[in-house]
């Protein structure tokens, strides 16, 4: 016979009316997408509709930007393999993060050459970050197999003014 922690079924949340938005605090979405072009046009389309799902339409021009930038660069330094992408809203901001499995360089100068490589990669995502009020960087993955991860915080307030200035 096995012990139950549980005496009782977990109590479900109150439903929103029909209609109504999730809470912001429970924006998590991720997913895999192929090392391939088509990789950044699949992130586009899953972050806008979470953005629309959220009722963050406004805040679509810079996000979406961003994540198909991410997952793009990710490809090119990684192509082949899967990419992976997530999205999160904390402490007012949307955060996202791309990690590929391209291994950080023991070699400086090659390591240097790869930067380098990123960063021109990432150009236009850095100038949507920077007109955003975001940051962005990259580093080793803490996921297991390494790799690189690249991340960008987007403010909610500068992500809906992005095209408006």
């Amino acid at each position: 016979m096995s012990s139950h922690p549980f005496t009782v079924c977990p109590v479900s949340p109150p439903e929103r009316a029909w209609g109504e938005p999730p809470p912001l605090d429970t924006l998590a979405c991720s997913l895999t997408v192929p090392g391939e072009p088509l990789g950044a046009q699949v992130a586009r389309a899953a972050v806008r509709a979470v953005l629309h799902a959220y009722r963050l339409d406004p805040l679509a021009p810079a996000v979406v930007q961003v994540a198909g930038e991410l997952v793009g660069a990710a490809w090119k330094l990684d192509p082949g393999r899967s990419l992976y992408l997530s999205v999160r809203h904390r402490d007012d901001s949307l955060r996202l993060i791309a990690y590929d499995g391209h291994p950080p360089h023991a070699h400086p100068r090659l390591a240097a050459h790869c930067e380098a490589r990123r960063r021109a990669a990432l150009r236009l995502m850095a100038a949507v970050v920077r007109s955003c009020g975001g940051a962005w960087g990259f580093g080793d993955s803490r996921e297991p197999g390494g790799g690189t991860r690249t991340w960008a915080s987007l403010p909610r307030h500068g992500a809906a003014d992005y095209l408006r200035a």
